[in-house]
C-alpha cells in the first residue's frame, strides 16, 4: 500500500495535521495504537491562537456547545464555593498558581486587536477537541486506524516503509511522529532530545471527595507542594516536590490520591472514587530538529514539559498548522527551497519558550522561605495592569511571531481577524486551507502580481473596516502574515510569493 504520509498518533495533533494535509489533497493514513480514545484527564482549555486555528478551519460551531456546558459547570462549582456567579471575574490564567483575573487586563492592547469569534472558545477538554477533529478528518477522507501499532520503519531517499504490528507494511513518502512524549518514532529515527530531568510528582484526577467542601477553590500552597480543586466539579491537581514518581505508569489509586492531597492540604479528606487520574512530572526536553530526512515530529513527540499554564496542546496544534501546508507543498512539487526546513526554524523557538515558561513556574512553586518571598513579589507584579496584560498576552499566544522578511509591523504575526465591509471576517475565507492575498484598496496590480500563483494563493478584494490604512496583506495557509503594505505598492510582494509559494506556474 502506498501513501503520501503516514501519521503515527491519532490524538489532537495528529488529527489536526491530517486535516491540514487532506485540505491540500494529500493522501494520509493515521495509525493509533489505542483502540479507543484515551479518556484520562488531560488539558481542559485552549489559548487564543489555538482557537483561531480552529476558527480558520470552520470548527468553532462544533465546539460552541461543549464550551457552553463547561462554563455552566464552572459557574456551578464556583457558586458552591461562595463566589463566581454570572458576571463575576473570570481568571485569564495563572503563573505558578498565581491566578490573574481578566478584569485587570487591557484588552485594548494592540496585540488583541480584531481577535474575532475565536475569543469565545476557551474552556474545552482535550477529549472533546480530539472527537471533533476525528469527525472532521473522517469527513475529509482521512483513514484513521485505531488499534494499529507502529513497530518499526525503514527510510531511504525516496520515502519510508512503515511496519505495523499485524505484519502489514505501508510505503509512504513521509512519516510524521505525533505519538506523544515517549515517541517511538522519535527514538527509532534517532532524534536528539536534550533537556532537564524531573523534580516533581504531579497528580491530576476527576474524583469524588469527602471532606473537601471546606477547602478553598483555586491554587493553594501547602506542605511540600500545592494543590488546586476545580474549576470543574470533581477535578483535583496536586504537586509535591519529592522527586519524580517511582513508577509513572502504575494506576493512580484512590489511596495514593488521598494520601497526596492530605499531605499537601493538611485536611482530613477522603477519596471515595476515582473516575480518571494521571501522574505527570516537569521533565522538560526538546528535539534539536523537527526533521530528519523523511521523518518529522510534531506535538509532544517534539517537546515535553510540565502542564503548568496549559501550553502543551496549544504548542502541538501550532506545530500541525505550520507543518501541514509546507509538507503538502513539498509533496505537490511546488515548495520553494527550504520551505519544509522552515518548520523547525519557526516552531523550535516557540517550543523553547514553552519549556522555559514551565521551568520558571516550577521554580516559583517551591515552598522554601526564599521562594515564598519571590512569589509574593511576582504576585504583586502580576496583579498590576501591566503585569496582568503581559501574562494574558503570553498565555494567549498573541505575542508569538515568526522572523519573516518584511518591514511592516504585521509581518510574521498571526493575522488579526479583519472585519470586512461586506460583513465577513478574515477567518471565514480561510476554511479551505489556501493562502489568501487581500486587495484592500482595489489595486489591480496586486491580483495581477499574484496571477502566476493561482491555485496556491486566492485573491480577495475587500474593504477592511478596522484597518483602513492597510492596502494589501498576504496571509499564509497557517494564518500568519507573509507581507503587508499601507502605501498601495506591490514592493516585496513577488519576493514573498516566491519565498513561500515557489515559482509561478
Amino acid at each position: 500500500m502506498n501513501r503520501d504520509v503516514v501519521i503515527s498518533g491519532g490524538g489532537p495533533v495528529g488529527l489536526m495535521l491530517a486535516c491540514e494535509l487532506r485540505l491540500a489533497g494529500v493522501d494520509v493514513l493515521v495509525v493509533e495504537r489505542l483502540p479507543e480514545p484515551d479518556q484520562t484527564i488531560k488539558a481542559g482549555s485552549v489559548n487564543l491562537t489555538t482557537a483561531e486555528a480552529f476558527y480558520r478551519r470552520g470548527l468553532l460551531p462544533a465546539m460552541d456547545e461543549v464550551v457552553r456546558q463547561n462554563f455552566e459547570k464552572i459557574q456551578e462549582f464556583l457558586k458552591s464555593r461562595g463566589g463566581g456567579g454570572p458576571g463575576g471575574p473570570i481568571p485569564v490564567g495563572h503563573f505558578a498558581g498565581i491566578m490573574v483575573a481578566s478584569g485587570g487586563v487591557d484588552f485594548d492592547d494592540p496585540a488583541f486587536r480584531d481577535v474575532g469569534p475565536a475569543a469565545r472558545v476557551v474552556v474545552i477538554q482535550q477529549q472533546a477537541v480530539e472527537a471533533i477533529l476525528a469527525e472532521r478528518a473522517t469527513e475529509l477522507g482521512v483513514e484513521i486506524r485505531r488499534g494499529a501499532e507502529l513497530t518499526g520503519f525503514d527510510t531511504d531517499d525516496d520515502g519510508v516503509t512503515v511496519h505495523l504490528a499485524d505484519g502489514e507494511q505501508v510505503r509512504a513518502g513521509w512519516l510524521v511522529g505525533c505519538d506523544g512524549g515517549r515517541s517511538f518514532v522519535r527514538k527509532r529515527a534517532g532524534f536528539a532530545f536534550p533537556g532537564t530531568d524531573p523534580a516533581i510528582t504531579g497528580r491530576q484526577a476527576m474524583a469524588e471527595f469527602e471532606g473537601a467542601d471546606g477547602l478553598p477553590a483555586g491554587w493553594q500552597h501547602g506542605t511540600g507542594g500545592l494543590y488546586v480543586l476545580g474549576p470543574m466539579p470533581g477535578r483535583a491537581l496536586i504537586v509535591e516536590f519529592d522527586g519524580p514518581p517511582a513508577d509513572r505508569d502504575a494506576p493512580v489509586t484512590a489511596q495514593e490520591l488521598e494520601d497526596s492531597l492530605r499531605r499537601v492540604s493538611g485536611a482530613d479528606i477522603r477519596v471515595k472514587k476515582v473516575h480518571s487520574a494521571t501522574r505527570f512530572t516537569d521533565n522538560a526536553r526538546q528535539a534539536t530538529t523537527y526533521r530528519l530526512g523523511r521523518v518529522l515530529l510534531a506535538g509532544d513527540a517534539a517537546h515535553v514539559h510540565s502542564p503548568f499554564g496549559g501550553q502543551g496542546l496549544n504548542l502541538g496544534i501550532g506545530d500541525a498548522v505550520n507543518l501541514g501546508w509546507k509538507l503538502a507543498a513539498t509533496i505537490r512539487g511546488w515548495a520553494p527551497e527550504g520551505l519544509l526546513d522552515s518548520y523547525t526554524t519557526e516552531r523550535h523557538p516557540i517550543g523553547e519558550w514553552v519549556l522555559e515558561w514551565t521551568r520558571a513556574q516550577v521554580a516559583l512553586m517551591r515552598s522554601d522561605v526564599r521562594t515564598k518571598a519571590l512569589r509574593q513579589v511576582m504576585s504583586d507584579l502580576l496583579h498590576t495592569g501591566d503585569g496582568a496584560t503581559y501574562l494574558a498576552k503570553k498565555l494567549s499566544g498573541v505575542l508569538h511571531r515568526y522572523a519573516l522578511e518584511g518591514d511592516h509591523d504585521l509581518t510574521g504575526r498571526a493575522a488579526p481577524d479583519f472585519a470586512f465591509a461586506d460583513g465577513t471576517r478574515l477567518g471565514e475565507h480561510l476554511h479551505d486551507g489556501k493562502a489568501l492575498l487581500l486587495d484592500l484598496a482595489e489595486n489591480a496590480a496586486l491580483p495581477e502580481t499574484a496571477r502566476g500563483w493561482a491555485g496556491r494563493v486566492k485573491v480577495l478584494t475587500a474593504k477592511c473596516v478596522g484597518e483602513p490604512a492597510l492596502t494589501g496583506v498576504l496571509v499564509r495557509p497557517d494564518g500568519h502574515i507573509a507581507w503587508a503594505t499601507e502605501d498601495g505598492s506591490t514592493t516585496g510582494l513577488e519576493a514573498a510569493l516566491r519565498r513561500w509559494f515557489g515559482e509561478p506556474a
